[in-house]
């Protein structure tokens, strides 16, 4: 049985790839601060620590043969609100993970980087071999600790994943990102905002990031190096109009507009066999079903920057 520790287990992502690997014969190690609350259930084959990735005790290393490393305080406003328990949770944590797990022998490090990284780029195919130039202090954490980990490619496998915006449903809702803040603004006001409109983002349903974390898992000799996992690029107004179509809420659009336009390309990691299985059409549906059975409401944990206000957590 293979023995995995997942860092940022009870986040938005962490928490579903939780539930997923929960269905699988692996032997599952959590650790988080459970910020936003605990929505992981018991199980026998996995093991729950509230603690803070920043300092924890490492033997529970010993047997870990992958390591996924999930928590960071997650994009630019999180981040803004303090910059240096930003570095010091997503890159000098991150060093100092990455070097418990060579002492330890653990065989495989698979890194939530972010699709972010590039910045603002002109060309339309946006792949790994492109340079990156992060534009905000988020970004600059999430390039930083790749190259960190990076260093260590001769001691350890690394698998840096740089994931588009995250839509659909989770334990632990999140509706500060794009897909999911507007249909939620559909679904409870029957309006949606959009600012501009027409920049481009790239998106991936939170079940396809799931299944490539899962992927790598699997094959854990996959060279060591970066992927992009994006497969929809798709500008605000396109979201914004199939949530419309699907909820029947109106679009208002305001002259404040958000410039940050960009696109990701993922034929790399599908070159290696991975599939995409969803969406945003699906997450949007899912998200509409949820809420009509009430298993989903905008509660204030589930905005990411409020909630850290609110809590003093910065």
């Amino acid at each position: 049985m293979k023995t995995i520790l997942i860092t940022g287990g009870g986040g938005y992502v962490g928490s579903e790839l939780v539930n997923f690997f929960k269905k699988k014969n692996y032997k599952i190690i959590v650790i988080d601060t459970f910020w936003f609350g605990n929505h992981l259930t018991k199980h026998k084959n996995l093991k729950i620590i509230k603690g803070d990735v920043r300092n924890f005790d490492e033997k529970i290393l010993k047997n870990v043969s992958s390591v996924i490393h999930l928590a960071n305080i997650a994009n630019d406003p999180a981040v803004d609100l303090n910059p240096v328990l930003s570095w010091e949770v997503n890159v000098l944590a991150t060093y100092s993970l990455i070097s418990k797990c060579i002492k330890y022998k653990v065989k495989q490090f698979i890194f939530a980087s972010s699709g972010s990284v590039y910045g603002v780029k002109k060309e339309k195919r946006v792949t790994e071999d492109l340079s990156l130039v992060p534009i905000s202090t988020y970004n600059k954490t999430k390039m930083i600790a790749e190259r960190v980990l990076m260093s260590y490619a001769d001691k350890i496998q690394i698998h840096c994943i740089r994931p588009a915006t995250v839509c659909g449903l989770s334990p632990r809702m999140r509706f500060d990102v794009s897909v999911n803040n507007l249909t939620m603004q559909a679904l409870t006001k029957k309006n949606i905002t959009v600012f501009g409109g027409k920049q481009i983002r790239p998106n991936i349903h939170i079940k396809d990031l799931v299944n490539i974390y899962d992927f790598f898992i699997n094959k854990p000799k996959i060279k060591s190096g970066f992927y992009n996992a994006g497969f929809e690029n798709i500008s605000i107004m396109s979201i914004a109009r199939l949530i419309s179509k699907i909820t029947k809420a109106k679009i208002k659009v305001t002259k404040v507009i958000d410039q940050r336009s960009y696109r990701q390309d993922s034929t790399k990691l599908l070159r290696l066999g991975f599939k995409q299985k969803y969406k945003v059409i699906d997450a949007i549906n899912d998200l509409k079903i949820a809420f009509e059975n009430k298993t989903i409401k905008a509660t204030p944990n589930t905005f990411t920057v409020k909630w850290m206000k609110k809590k003093k957590f910065v």
